[in-house]
């Protein structure tokens, strides 16, 4: 009894101190998150009214110091960095991010969708640890797959056969090395274990009364997916669609390894970031330039976030 006794005390003690520090985040109000969440916004802020201050503005003074007066705004940075002409290219490499973030997006939810339907609906052998292989592949880091991936779009795969001279090639040479296709091939490779994830849990909660009554009218596999599955999976489709694109949309690893130094196929993020020049002589350009590529993905978050939240909610709670 004497050696419970302590053992007792130290688990109350520290169920004690997570009672006591739950109920103090739970206790904190709303006006202290407020605050924090303009404290935290206020060097996007400032980001923002730079990009509309000239290069001798932003040398001399604090963006603070536009309130009183102390300088004007100005479009110049904007028309210089979106500019025909502009050695920039801008322009150019918001195309590059569309032809990587559009394909990167569709790809894996058209997939996805169809191979959780299976996962949660279709009864074949095998389905349950194929699911949890498929589900494993998330513990994988994209980051020890780049130079693998980018050695197999450069050259392709080919194996050496024991004891022979002879080489098989299991995946010829594409030539995809240095394009926008290499980068959003890896993206979309890497997206679907989530979303695979995402869907499955989705879909399984859908009510087994509303397949049980579309297979007594006659309707297959594929009507199933086509009209019923996939009208009732919008919140959580669309969920995945906002967090890939705005994944892959700002995406600078991954383009950077695979995309390197060729010009015609740099996204915006690689772009920007080599806009600078030598010595910083373009700097008074980045700010502009940050905000001509955070726009697009500011506006799909804005016009489709209640998608978002209730994407990611569904399928938690059942009933």
């Amino acid at each position: 009894m004497n050696q419970i006794a302590p053992t007792l005390n130290s688990a109350k003690s520290s169920t004690g101190i997570a009672d006591r520090l739950y109920r103090r985040i739970r206790g904190i109000r709303g006006w202290l998150l407020g605050l924090i969440v303009i404290v935290w916004s206020l060097p996007t802020f400032g980001l923002l009214v730079s990009s509309f201050r000239s290069r001798d503005d932003q040398r001399s003074t604090g963006w603070w110091e536009v309130v009183g007066g102390v300088d004007r705004l100005t479009l110049d940075n904007y028309r210089t960095v979106l500019g025909s002409t502009s050695s920039a290219k801008i322009k150019d490499s918001l195309v590059n991010s569309f032809a990587i973030a559009i394909p990167a997006t569709i790809i894996p939810i058209a997939m996805a969708a169809a191979a959780a339907y299976a996962f949660a609906w279709i009864d074949f052998k095998g389905r349950k640890w194929l699911f949890i292989a498929t589900v494993s592949l998330l513990a994988i880091p994209l980051q020890v797959a780049l130079i693998p991936l980018l050695q197999l779009f450069v050259s392709g795969a080919h194996l050496s056969l024991p004891f022979t001279s002879k080489t098989v090639t299991l995946i010829p040479n594409f030539d995809l090395a240095g394009s926008t296709t290499a980068v959003w091939l890896t993206h979309a490779g890497f997206a679907l274990p989530f979303a695979i994830f995402l869907l499955h849990n989705y879909i399984a909660s859908l009510p087994k009364d509303l397949f049980e009554a579309a297979r007594i009218d006659g309707a297959d596999h594929v009507t199933i997916f086509w009209r019923l599955v996939l009208p009732l999976s919008v919140p959580v489709l669309a969920a995945f669609a906002i967090f890939q694109f705005l994944w892959t949309w700002n995406d600078y690893l991954v383009a950077n390894t695979l995309v390197g130094s060729n010009p015609d196929a740099m996204p915006t993020t690689i772009r920007i970031a080599n806009l600078a020049g030598d010595f910083g002589r373009n700097e008074n350009l980045l700010p502009a330039a940050g905000f001509a590529q955070a726009f697009v993905p500011l506006l799909v978050f804005f016009l489709l976030q209640r998608y978002f939240v209730r994407g990611l909610l569904a399928g938690s709670v059942k009933g």
